[in-house]
C-alpha cells in the first residue's frame, strides 16, 4: 500500500484565507485588473524613519553579524519587559520574555508548549484564522464560543461557562479582536479573568492590537486586571501592527518562567535566534514615543468611521462600529441567496468570490473566521482606495434582485 507522501498533520493545515485572498488579489493586479484589496491587516504607512536607521545601524555592527541567544537580545527582551509594564502595567522581568520570529511563532510556541494531546481551549468566534492551526497543531481542541453582531461580537462569562468542560485547559482571549475590532470593557476583562482564575485555567491573551483603540474604548490587560490569575497568563505581543512593521517579523511571549524556558527550546531547535537587524529595529520601536503609532491611529480612526459608514447604507449590510484594531466586520446575510450580475450566492465565501472577480474587490469571507454569513474589512489602506473600494462593493450589491 502505497504511503502518503505528506503527513497526516500538516495535511490537514488550512492556508491562511486571509494570506489567500490577500495573493490573489496582487495577482489579478499584476495582470493588469484594478483591484483593490481589504483583505490583509497591513498598516499602509512605512515604518517610522528611526527604526529603520536602528537596523541600517545594524547592519555595521560585527556582532550583529553572528548568532545570538535562540530567545532573543538580552537588551531586547529587558525593553520588551519595561514596554509591557509602561504600556499595560504588568511588571515582569525579563527572564519572562520570549523574542519570536513574528507574533504567529509566538502563538504556536504558546499552545505547543502549554498543551497536551485533548486538551482543550475556549475559543471566541469569530477569531484570527491561526489560533485553530496552531492550537490542532499542538493537539488540542479548540472549542467555539460563538458571538456575532446583536452582542458586539463580545461573550460573557455565562457563554464561556456553559462551554467548559474538565478538559478544558486554557482561554484564548484578545482584546482588540481580529477580525471583529470588539474591545472588552475594564469590568468585562475583569469578570473573565476572575471566571478563568476560579476554574484554574490558563488564559492566552493576545495584545497586539493594544494601541488601537478608538472613542471610549480603552484596552485593558487581563494580567494586570486580575492579579490572582497569577503564573497561568501568557501574553502575546510584536511591533508588526503598532509600528507598521508586519515584514519586520518580530513577535514575543510573556509568561512564567518555566514556559518561556520550555518555548525557548523549543525555538533554539526550530528557528535559532530572530534576526539581529530586526530585533535592534524592534529595539527601537520599543524603546521609542508612541507619536508615530498615535499618527497612525488618527488615520485608522478615520477611516473607520468612513468605512461602517459606508457599509452600513448598502441594504441588507449590518456592520456594528469596531471599537480597535483595524477592521470591520460586516454581516451579509441579508444579502445571501440573492442574485448578482446573473449568479446566485448562497454563503459569503461565494459572494466574497463574486465581488473579487466581478466589482474587483478583494475581501475575507466569514467562513475564514469561523462565522459564516460575514466578510472582514480591513481599514489599514489609504483613504481614497477605501472609499473606491467600498462604492464598488455597494454599487455592484445595491444591483442584487
Amino acid at each position: 500500500m502505497t504511503r502518503p507522501r505528506i503527513s497526516a498533520r500538516i495535511s490537514a493545515i488550512s492556508e491562511s484565507a486571509t494570506l489567500a485572498v490577500d495573493a490573489k488579489a496582487k495577482a489579478m493586479k499584476a495582470a493588469g485588473r484594478p483591484v483593490i484589496g481589504f483583505g490583509a491587516g497591513e498598516p499602509d504607512f512605512p515604518t517610522p524613519d528611526y527604526i529603520v536607521e536602528a537596523a541600517v545601524e545594524a547592519c555595521r555592527t560585527p556582532r550583529f553579524h553572528k548568532y545570538t541567544p535562540a530567545g532573543g537580545l538580552p537588551e531586547l527582551k529587558q525593553a520588551v519587559a519595561d514596554k509591557t509594564l509602561r504600556d499595560s502595567g504588568y511588571r515582569v522581568g525579563a527572564s519572562q520574555v520570549l523574542i519570536t520570529n513574528g507574533g504567529k511563532q509566538a502563538v504556536y510556541e504558546a499552545f505547543a508548549t502549554l498543551l497536551d494531546p485533548g486538551d482543550e481551549v475556549l475559543v471566541v468566534a469569530p477569531y484570527w484564522t491561526t489560533y485553530p492551526e496552531a492550537i490542532k497543531l499542538a493537539g488540542g481542541v479548540q472549542v467555539d464560543v460563538v458571538t456575532d453582531e446583536t452582542t458586539g461580537y463580545l461573550a460573557g462569562v455565562e457563554q464561556l461557562e456553559a462551554a467548559r468542560t474538565d478538559r478544558t485547559k486554557a482561554l484564548l482571549f484578545v482584546s482588540p479582536s481580529n477580525p471583529t475590532g470588539a474591545v472588552y470593557s475594564p469590568e468585562q476583562v475583569e469578570a473573565i479573568g476572575r471566571w478563568a482564575a476560579e476554574h484554574d485555567l490558563w488564559v492566552v491573551t493576545d495584545e497586539i492590537y493594544e494601541h488601537l483603540t478608538y472613542g471610549d474604548a480603552t484596552f485593558s490587560s487581563i494580567a494586570t486586571a486580575v492579579p490572582e490569575l497569577g503564573d497561568r497568563v501568557v501574553v502575546l505581543n510584536g511591533v508588526a501592527k503598532t509600528y507598521a512593521m508586519t515584514g519586520w517579523r518580530v513577535g514575543w511571549l510573556i509568561g512564567p518562567e518555566d514556559v518561556v524556558k520550555a518555548a525557548a527550546n523549543l525555538q533554539s531547535h526550530a528557528t535559532s535566534n530572530v534576526s539581529n537587524v530586526a530585533q535592534a529595529a524592534a529595539l527601537a520601536a520599543v524603546t521609542g514615543d508612541l507619536s508615530a503609532v498615535a499618527r497612525m491611529r488618527e488615520a485608522f480612526d478615520r477611516r473607520r468611521r468612513t468605512m461602517v459608514r459606508m457599509l452600513n447604507e448598502i441594504p441588507g449590510v449590518v456592520c456594528p462600529e469596531p471599537k480597535g484594531a483595524f477592521y470591520a466586520y460586516p454581516s451579509v446575510k441579508g444579502l445571501l441567496g440573492r442574485e448578482f450580475g446573473g449568479r446566485r450566492a448562497q454563503t459569503s465565501a461565494e459572494l466574497a468570490e463574486i465581488i473579487l472577480e466581478e466589482a474587483e474587490v478583494a475581501l475575507v469571507p466569514g467562513e475564514a473566521f469561523g462565522t459564516p454569513g460575514y466578510f472582514r474589512l480591513s481599514y489599514a489602506l489609504g483613504d481614497e482606495d477605501l472609499a473606491e473600494g467600498v462604492g464598488r462593493v455597494a454599487k455592484f450589491l445595491g444591483e442584487a434582485r
